[in-house]
């Protein structure tokens, strides 16, 4: 990959990740689950080795959730691409649930693919870096 397919390729990663909390937080869950390969898979920071497979379970568990008013923040996102079809990304995550609640921090590791579609999250594992006693 040349310079600028490296750079248009690291924002449309970079605008799928900032996308999944945007809609994660509007609740707009079809969405989020397109963000998935169709054989993708994702664990919640809370679960971080409890996988969802698929993007069909993932739309069924986002849409089982109990609505909650939720912002999360992306920072420190950095992306390695692994040719013209394969990346990684890391970010950080600060989640805010409400204002009786401590915010929580957390990571998430992905694993990207170059679709038809676009870029599509193959994984997506999450962690929370200062897990509650």
């Amino acid at each position: 990959m040349d310079a600028l397919a490296c750079l248009i390729a690291e924002r449309e990663i970079e605008r799928a990740i900032l996308d999944y909390a945007a809609w994660n937080d509007s609740g707009a869950w079809e969405k989020v689950a397109a963000l998935y390969s169709a054989d993708g898979r994702m664990s919640r920071p809370t679960a971080p080795d409890d996988f969802i497979v698929g993007r069909e379970a993932i739309l069924a568990a986002f849409l089982a959730r109990p609505p909650r008013t939720t912002r999360h923040i992306c920072a420190n996102i950095r992306i390695t691409l692994d040719g013209s079809d394969h990346a990684r990304a890391d970010s950080q995550i600060l989640l805010f649930t409400g204002p009786d609640q401590a915010p929580l921090v957390g990571t998430y590791a992905d694993r990207l693919v170059h679709t038809a579609d676009g870029w599509r999250f193959a994984e997506r594992r999450g962690s929370l870096d200062f897990p509650k006693p």
